[in-house]
């Protein structure tokens, strides 16, 4: 059975003490081969996980545990190789953890996930329509911050920013201060990835002004009450995002009050990709040749997440045994023998 471990690794950045409080070992003496994954604390990775699960126990005869958290928790476990597998990784938020250990062979590059994603700052259409909100520099002007007031901050704007455990939420207080919007914006952090989705969800159903950061593919980006145009910042560079992505990491180690000027720009959009740690690679050459092969192409996913949203009562197993039901994209990441296999458990 896949021992779903959906537990919040509540860890700051490299705790590996505070996620083996967490985590326990699940083994399974008559197993082919035992694979610990590591999920996240949002959707896509969720539903990635469970099909790799899926296809993992039912296809190769493994044990399978899925450990959950936040960004910072689970890459040190991995990097620690207490975790084998990672589906979803969004690579240019964690260049500089993750580069040394490619380069150290620690961890191992496995392909493509996704092959388009975009992450940004967003403002509700009708916002933006109304006042000519169509860039970071129109925040600035006189009066904008006030349509989007933070109710525990009234002299402040509120941009809905992203989770305190996640990378991006150091980036986005770098870019608040890079583009002088620090005194007028807060870096809100809504708690969860699903609060951020309710903010936005909520905000665009009763009509009410919202500059958040989002990205795609998601679920949420697909439905018809939620509108919002993309703000225009400096054009991606990677000579100022590796700068801004120095004072991210070390702020991320040593606390806001570290910050020095440096620079910022958009998000590069990316490809998500997988990684696996060196260790397990060498032992599991024909697992890895399936981790490698396993990619989904962008309206695909999309689906995925409605239908979890939508039909499937929030059931990610559901939702990855209505994908493997319904697609046959997946057969190509496997043999025959194993689609059979996989086919004959769905």
């Amino acid at each position: 059975m896949i021992k779903k471990m959906q537990k919040t690794l509540i860890a700051i950045a490299f705790s590996f003490l505070s996620f083996l409080s967490f985590s326990a070992t699940t083994t399974t003496a008559n197993a082919a081969c035992s694979v610990h994954i590591g999920d996240f604390d949002w959707d896509s990775a969720n539903i990635h996980s469970a099909i790799g699960s899926f296809i993992l126990e039912h296809g190769y005869g493994c044990d399978v545990e899925v450990t959950k958290g936040s960004t910072n928790p689970i890459l040190a476990a991995l990097i620690d190789n207490q975790i084998d597998v990672i589906f979803e990784h969004w690579t240019d938020n964690n260049v500089a953890l993750i580069d040394p250990e490619l380069e150290s062979g620690n961890l191992v590059f496995l392909g493509v996930n996704t092959p388009a994603s975009e992450q940004a700052f967003f403002v509700d259409r009708a916002t933006s329509d109304a006042h000519g909100i169509t860039s970071v520099e129109d925040l600035k002007r006189p009066g904008i911050s006030d349509l989007f007031t933070d109710p525990e901050n009234p002299s402040k704007g509120r941009l809905t920013s992203c989770i305190s455990g996640w990378t991006c939420y150091t980036i986005n207080l770098v870019k608040l201060k890079e583009y002088g919007l620090d005194e007028l914006y807060t870096n809100f952090d809504p708690g969860s990835g699903g609060a951020l989705d309710a903010a936005i969800m909520g905000a665009s159903t009763k009509g009410q002004p919202i500059v958040t950061y989002y990205w795609t593919p998601t679920s949420l980006m697909g439905k018809p009450e939620v509108d919002l145009v993309r703000l225009t910042e400096p054009a991606y560079d990677k000579a100022c995002w590796d700068e801004m992505m120095v004072v991210v990491e070390d702020i991320k180690a040593n606390g806001p009050d570290v910050y020095e000027p440096s620079c910022a720009c958009e998000y590069k959009d990316m490809s998500l990709t997988k990684l696996a740690t060196g260790k397990f690679a060498a032992g599991n050459a024909d697992i890895i040749d399936f981790v490698n092969a396993y990619t989904i192409p962008t309206a695909e996913v999309n689906d995925m997440l409605a239908y979890y949203v939508d039909e499937s009562g929030g059931d990610m197993e559901a939702t990855a045994m209505h994908y493997l039901e319904n697609s046959s994209n997946w057969e190509s990441w496997v043999s025959s023998d194993i689609a059979a296999k996989v086919k004959e458990a769905l």
